[in-house]
């Protein structure tokens, strides 16, 4: 095999571990569950949610929440994860809203 041969193959080799490696997060998720209730009483539980982007705490959204994945969360009283009124809720931990308070109605990953 020519050295050149072998340089390019090399060269190609590195350039795809770095592509793997860029993209390796896009994919990743949460790792355990989240438990939450709803208004209605009823309890939802997802497994392994993705870290990115913002999630919605179904259509009336969640009154109690139970943090049993490997990142904190950020809950929110609004459906675009913005606002004041946050709250920060860590790793196995979790919150519920006063009496006449406002449902969380989404979250976002802390990373």
């Amino acid at each position: 095999m020519s050295l050149r041969r072998r340089l390019t193959t090399a060269t190609g080799a590195a350039l795809l571990a770095l592509a793997v490696t860029g993209c390796s997060g896009l994919g990743r998720t949460m790792v355990g569950t989240l438990t939450y209730e709803t208004g209605h009483r009823f309890v939802v539980t997802v497994t392994s949610p993705l870290v990115t982007g913002c999630h919605r705490l179904g259509p009336s959204g969640a009154t109690k929440v139970e943090n049993n994945t490997l990142v904190d969360i950020q809950l929110y009283r609004t459906l675009d994860c913005k606002g004041k009124n946050s709250i920060y809720v860590a790793t196995s931990s979790g919150d519920e809203i006063a009496r006449g308070s406002l449902p969380w109605r989404s979250y976002s990953v802390i990373h």
